[in-house]
């Protein structure tokens, strides 16, 4: 079909790259053109789809960089995202990131690429986690002035392999929540020790590694007398994969710009 988007996936050999060119290969208005990783990947030279577990594509998984794409989706690791921002803006191809623990710096670069070419950056592809954000920012906005105050905690928990904590994910749920607040917000990391009396404008945060889990998020919103909590949890990876196809999808045709999943999913 001459009107398929033309994707390219970076990071194409990584446990979620492999679910994007699984859940991609099933849908039709998408042909997968590119997958790629490092040089040095074991897997280099086999085919795409062997690698994720379907059916041959006849795209080999290559360090090259392709010559043209509709989009690429980079699931990767934070030391290629670099090279991959300047690769698609040097080639003026729309961007999908969903790579996570990037530093500040890597996030201005990619501020900085948007001016040049359409990205979709966000901490989570996921459609759920998205939509629990906006609820949360719909409840800190009710809950502000109530008598007493209320207190916000934010519990993630990943699997065990997982290399930056807290999670991307919870970090952009304080960011939200912390722009409906009033005042300045402390974001504090855990506690321990004499710590003192928690503080009015405080968002508290816990990370917890177990087992395989890929990733869940409870918002707990406490006052006196009751609380609110609200839970977010995946329970396979594929709602991550799926929301970066959704995400390429939605920068077909799209000026450059920096997009959030929330103008993916309409929520902005």
């Amino acid at each position: 079909m001459s009107n398929q988007i033309q994707l390219a996936v970076h990071g194409a050999a990584g446990r979620m790259g492999r679910r994007v060119v699984a859940l991609a290969a099933e849908d039709k208005d998408i042909q997968i053109t590119a997958a790629i990783d490092h040089a040095d990947n074991g897997l280099i030279g086999q085919d795409a789809g062997l690698v994720a577990g379907i059916a041959a594509l006849d795209v080999l998984l290559s360090p090259d960089w392709p010559n043209y794409a509709s989009v690429m989706i980079d699931f990767s690791l934070p030391v290629a995202v670099d090279g991959c921002v300047a690769k698609c803006v040097a080639a003026k191809m729309p961007l999908v990131i969903a790579t996570t623990g990037l530093n500040d710096v890597q996030k201005e670069a990619i501020a900085a690429a948007a001016k040049l070419i359409p990205i979709v950056w966000a901490p989570s592809m996921s459609t759920a986690v998205n939509l629990t954000m906006k609820v949360a920012q719909q409840i800190t906005e009710t809950l502000k002035h109530v008598a007493g105050g209320v207190d916000i905690e934010i519990i993630e928990r990943h699997h065990r392999f997982k290399a930056d904590a807290p999670s991307g994910t919870a970090l952009r749920f304080g960011e939200l929540i912390a722009e409906k607040m009033d005042g300045d917000v402390k974001h504090v990391h855990g506690r321990e020790g004499e710590t003192g009396q928690r503080t009015r404008n405080e968002i508290g945060y816990h990370a917890v590694r177990v087992g395989d889990n890929p990733g869940e998020h409870t918002i707990v919103f406490g006052m006196m007398g009751e609380r609110i909590e609200i839970n977010v949890a995946a329970s396979n990876r594929d709602c991550y994969a799926s929301g970066a196809i959704a995400a390429a999808k939605f920068l077909q045709g799209k000026p450059a710009g920096l997009y959030s999943m929330f103008d993916v999913l309409g929520l902005s």
